[in-house]
């Protein structure tokens, strides 16, 4: 046995992957992606939970858009080293298999690479304009893993991994410049906007007062699952009226009473998951911290990782759009506002209400999908905790224990009644409104089973 064919199979018996033979031809045993871990896209995850929080711009709706982008790229990259894996061409509104690159099924590919590279292109696509200290660390984390697989896996292998990667992440991302929203962190306040007005429509609210509301048109961008903003799956809100018996009025009694009388935990629960942009990952990035969570907690692998990010990506994303809709349709008045008119000048909401219609609720609607999706893959019963904000001073981040995912989607939103932001009627429906898109997501078919 020559020296060569001793150090391939030295190296499969470590557990390394390469392909060699004594010829030095390429020889067929390459993992399956389901034979990997899942370590390089948790890494990932994290860098974007990061230049989500620090990259000007980039408030819920515009993270969620991004999230679904780079879940999807993933997958479509590595979907080729899945058995029975199927592509979202033809799944997804709007993309074509004939815009797909395709691998040569007669070469070998080695599946961290490929999503490596992948992942490199598309969040430097997605987060263009991030800092140049953060567009440091994309590319520190590309040469982590190119790096890692550089004396394992043969010299063509590796190219044409790290190729094909970039390949299907470049075809995301112009797939991503069809919905219209390249440069959506620019236009997160368009000019163009007027705000309807009326008895009960929405009206700027303290302190900053913003005239022109957040992403007023953003309730028409294209969705990842058909018709998954279709603002029919939403009733109306209680009809308006200043009447003390009336339904309205004891919605927004609620809430000031309930503020008014806010225990401890729930001064916590309003503040744990308000993830504020700009402070923190916002809550698009909550649900994918969670998802990044249960990953590790079930060692899962590469295969497993890139779906689950796939289907919470692109779940965040459709229940910001559907959510976006209802609000745009209905334009209702946020409680701070009723409240000091009909009840008590005075009063303030626990939390700063954020610059845009009230109806239905952004939290809920995507902590709903969120939920939905989790369970369809990884089980109604299923039992974590929240460690999501466990380095964080300025709240009680202290980890949060859930029985359900469903439990912790109720939690997130009844925090916005607790933080004065919403009614309850409006985080009743947006839950309902996410499980709705979330159901949709989970239909769609990422293998042949």
């Amino acid at each position: 046995m020559n020296h060569l064919l001793r150090l391939c199979l030295a190296l499969l018996m470590l557990g390394f992957v390469t392909a060699c033979d004594p010829d030095g031809k390429e020889v067929t045993f390459l993992p399956t992606a389901d034979e990997y871990d899942s370590e390089l896209v948790q890494d990932w995850m994290d860098l974007t939970l990061q230049l989500t929080k620090e990259t000007a711009g980039y408030t819920p709706p515009v993270a969620a858009r991004m999230f679904g982008y780079v879940g999807l790229a993933l997958f479509e990259s590595v979907r080729p080293g899945i058995p029975s894996g199927l592509s979202m061409a033809g799944q997804v509104t709007g993309l074509e298999a004939s815009n797909l690159p395709e691998i040569d099924p007669n070469l070998e590919y080695h599946w961290p690479l490929v999503g490596n590279a992948a992942l490199a292109q598309i969040v430097k696509a997605c987060y263009a304009p991030a800092t140049e200290q953060n567009k440091f660390l994309i590319a520190s984390l590309e040469q982590k893993y190119t790096e890692r697989y550089r004396n394992t896996i043969h010299d063509d292998i590796h190219k044409r991994s790290t190729e094909y990667g970039m390949a299907v992440a470049n075809a995301i991302a112009n797939y991503s410049n069809g919905d219209g929203q390249q440069f959506c962190y620019q236009t997160n306040f368009p000019t163009t906007y007027t705000a309807p007005t009326g008895a009960s429509l929405w009206v700027p609210t303290a302190p900053a007062f913003q005239k022109i509301p957040l992403q007023p048109f953003w309730g028409k961008v294209r969705t990842f699952y058909p018709n998954n903003a279709d603002v029919s799956m939403v009733p109306a809100p209680p009809t308006y009226s200043t009447d003390k018996t009336s339904p309205f009025y004891q919605q927004a009694l609620e809430v000031y009473t309930t503020v008014k009388n806010l225990t401890v935990e729930q001064k916590t629960i309003a503040e744990y998951w308000s993830d504020d942009p700009g402070k923190t990952f916002t809550p698009p990035g909550h649900s994918i911290d969670i998802t990044k969570q249960i990953l590790e907690k079930e060692e899962a692998s590469l295969a497993v990782a890139a779906e689950a990010f796939a289907r919470v990506g692109m779940g965040v994303h459709d229940a910001f759009v559907s959510c976006w809709n209802a609000k745009y349709t209905h334009n209702l008045m946020r409680p701070i506002t009723y409240v000091k008119a009909q009840i008590d000048a005075s009063w303030n909401a626990h939390l700063t209400t954020p610059p845009f219609p009230e109806y239905t609720s952004g939290h809920s609607t995507q902590s709903g999908a969120t939920a939905q999706i989790l369970s369809d893959l990884f089980g109604y019963n299923y039992a974590f905790t929240d460690r999501a904000h466990i380095a964080r001073t300025d709240i009680d981040g202290g980890p949060r224990t859930f029985s359900t995912f469903f439990e912790f989607a109720n939690e997130a939103a009844v925090s916005r009644l607790y933080g004065g932001i919403h009614y309850r009627v409006g985080n009743e429906q947006g839950l309902l409104q996410g499980i709705r898109v979330g159901k949709n997501i989970s239909l769609l078919k990422f293998r042949d089973r």
